[in-house]
């Protein structure tokens, strides 16, 4: 299956959260599944309707806010249709109100119509390539 991690690494550049979603993506790797990283910073018009499982990451604006960025929205307005799409959420732990965070991530995207299978608070890269081969991501 076709997977792409979707990720927004917020305005300072998170190394982290970079580190993090390949490791994710490791771990998605290691089901058979072809994975593709998109950092939404770089290609806000990425289309995503030919992907069949969509994973999306993001950090909190700062370290004591539950708001995440705003070019979330933006993206998934020009990504095409993801309506029913199967999906992950997840949040960088940093700060406090990281599951406040993951519950406005996890909004918009089934705002956008998604399907979500899973959301979680990652912390650290063994933890995310864990969660990338316990992900049920064939149908």
């Amino acid at each position: 299956m076709r997977v792409c991690i979707l990720f927004f690494e917020g305005q300072n550049k998170n190394k982290r959260m970079r580190d993090i979603v390949r490791s994710l993506g490791k771990g998605i790797e290691k089901q058979g599944h072809q994975v593709d990283i998109i950092n939404a910073q770089d290609s806000e018009d990425k289309k995503l309707f030919f992907y069949e499982y969509i994973c999306v990451g993001t950090v909190k604006n700062n370290f004591f806010t539950s708001k995440i960025p705003e070019k979330i929205k933006t993206v998934f307005s020009s990504a095409g249709s993801v309506s029913g799409k199967r999906s992950y959420a997840f949040v960088l732990k940093e700060g406090i109100r990281s599951q406040k965070a993951l519950s406005l991530l996890m909004r918009t995207m089934e705002q956008q119509g998604m399907f979500l299978k899973r959301s979680d608070i990652v912390k650290t890269t063994a933890e995310a390539e864990y969660i990338g081969k316990k992900l049920h991501i064939a149908r």
